[in-house]
């Protein structure tokens, strides 16, 4: 399976233990892990900052190395992982915040589609793909 095939299964993946998803007849699929503290940031949530990120740096870099069709897709990915998170107000911010750093920092850097631009692509694609399958193995079970 292509990295980036495997990295949208695993981003889907958690955004989904990121809040409650109902199959076709209402039972929960997936229970989102408690916070320890009503309100409290989850214990992935760390990870799920770096994951905001990746996408950001993927917002930036796919469309300027030729990526067709992705000129919106991984902005799209952020905010359907926010949605499915529904954070508080607090946490939302730092994802946004995290989202447009990683997008900021690459295009201080790159103007132009480089070697090292497509290098730095294939790292994001591999590090959100860890990321991701580390927060459904370690907090995907019921």
């Amino acid at each position: 399976m292509p990295i980036r095939s495997l990295f949208f299964a695993l981003l889907v993946g958690a955004a989904a233990l990121c809040g409650p998803l109902t199959g076709p007849l209402g039972g929960r699929l997936l229970a989102a892990p408690s916070a320890a503290v009503e309100g409290a940031a989850p214990p992935y949530d760390d990870d799920l900052q770096r994951l905001a990120e990746i996408l950001g740096a993927l917002h930036y870099l796919r469309p300027l190395c030729g990526a067709v069709g992705e000129e919106q897709r991984w902005r799209d990915e952020m905010g359907a992982l926010i949605e499915t998170e529904q954070p508080s107000d607090a946490r939302k911010g730092k994802m946004i915040a995290a989202f447009n750093r990683g997008y900021t920092s690459f295009s201080q850097v790159y103007q132009v589609c480089t070697p090292a631009a497509k290098v730095a692509v294939e790292r994001q694609l591999e590090e959100g793909a860890r990321l991701a399958h580390d927060i459904v193995v370690r907090y995907g079970g019921n």
